[in-house]
């Protein structure tokens, strides 16, 4: 069977974090890339990364590399490749990517050539064109240029992969799925003791636990592909892939907890995890952090508390007050924070162990460790007059 070369496009900072998935999924020889790992594989490989992985934004299939000398070359090269063996006339299609070369004096450019490539080609071979649609296309192409190389992928997932297709509803400044799966890792949550999120929204770090620990993929729920729009598709392996995936959840040992100050935001976090085979098994209530009890000596907490954009100086008395709570409330457990917020880190008034840099979205954010144990007043002490 003929080995594919396959690139898998996620976040910034989630490299490492993706081979681990990945090793974790059987495939040992992967290759850290930038916001994207690689590996060689199989279509089967393909439709079974698409399906199980949770910390992928989308699944691509190179299709063709080479080196251009100017913006025509590309165009020839692209007239080369057979399109049509990859997708039928009645199917839509866009061209995107990213452009990092001189030999372009607009980064659009590219695309446009590698579009009017596909529809020529079509036109020869069949004397009809495709049509483009850019915002929501059957089939999509990824072209990447660096310099003088370019090469030609096939997206195969389509919708990046955050768009998991169990969340209903979402609120203000929504952390993605992906994101959300990717924290739940970094942490080292064992899956097997009390997982927390005091500021919960709709319920996005929760469900993630929740099919994490129960080995459900993430995207079990999800309809649409890319893959399926291509010629070769395989309807049968597909199906197959499909089935052998968890569906079902009997419980879990411990306690996956989430709460919210905001009863509407509890509504849809209630509404999201009504559908799912888990959603029974998370306990949700509406209650300001300081309120929440811990109920085991030890678990994980993550949060994404408001970074301030809206809340003025309010903020750092929140983080504050967060920090308190961590110290006061939370002995014995390991505490996460992502934020944007600097000076909310700094009212939080504990000494991080480990500091990541994320993003949420297009906001570059830090996501911060907080191991909270009981001998931790004399440790804070010591620690802030070795820093003064």
């Amino acid at each position: 069977m003929e080995k594919l070369t396959i690139t898998i496009k996620t976040i910034f900072g989630v490299e490492e974090v993706l081979k681990e998935e990945l090793n974790e999924l059987g495939f040992d020889e992967v290759s850290v890339l930038n916001r994207a790992v690689q590996l060689q594989g199989t279509w089967a490989d393909v439709y079974f990364l698409n399906l199980n992985l949770r910390c992928a934004m989308s699944v691509l299939v190179e299709v063709k590399k080479f080196k251009i000398r100017d913006e025509q070359d590309l165009y020839k090269q692209c007239m080369k490749i057979d399109w049509t063996s990859y997708f039928s006339i009645d199917k839509t299609f866009a061209v995107r990517g990213a452009i990092q070369s001189k030999l372009f004096s607009h980064t659009q450019f590219p695309f446009l050539l590698v579009k009017d490539a596909i529809v020529d080609t079509f036109r020869d071979k069949t004397g009809e064109r495709p049509n483009v649609n850019i915002k929501t296309p059957q089939v999509v192409f990824d072209l990447y240029i660096k310099e003088n190389q370019a090469t030609i992928s096939l997206n195969t997932s389509g919708a990046p992969l955050f768009q998991r297709g169990y969340r209903t509803e979402i609120g203000q400044a929504p952390l993605n799925e992906v994101a959300a799966a990717a924290l739940i890792r970094m942490s080292g949550w064992d899956r097997k003791s009390t997982f927390m999120d005091p500021f919960c929204g709709s319920g996005t770090l929760l469900i993630e636990a929740a099919l994490l620990a129960s080995g459900i993929p993430s995207n079990i729920d999800r309809e649409h592909y890319a893959f399926k729009n291509f010629k070769g598709f395989d309807a049968d392996l597909w199906a197959g892939i499909q089935s052998a995936a968890p569906r079902t959840c009997k419980g879990f040992d411990f306690e996956i907890l989430g709460s919210d100050i905001d009863s509407d935001m509890m509504l849809m976090a209630k509404r999201n995890l009504r559908g799912l085979p888990i959603g029974r098994f998370v306990s949700v209530s509406t209650a300001a952090f300081q309120e929440v009890k811990k109920s085991t000596d030890n678990g994980t907490l993550i949060c994404n508390p408001p970074y301030g954009e809206r809340m003025g100086e309010e903020i750092e008395e929140m983080y504050a007050e967060l920090g308190d709570w961590f110290k006061n409330e939370l002995k014995g457990w390991n505490c996460y924070v992502l934020s944007s917020n600097e000076e909310g880190f700094k009212s939080i008034g504990l000494k991080p162990s480990r500091k990541i840099k994320m993003y949420n979205g297009d906001l570059e954010c830090s996501f911060r460790e907080y191991r909270i144990f009981d001998g931790f007043r004399k440790e804070f002490v010591k620690n802030e007059k070795e820093n003064n």
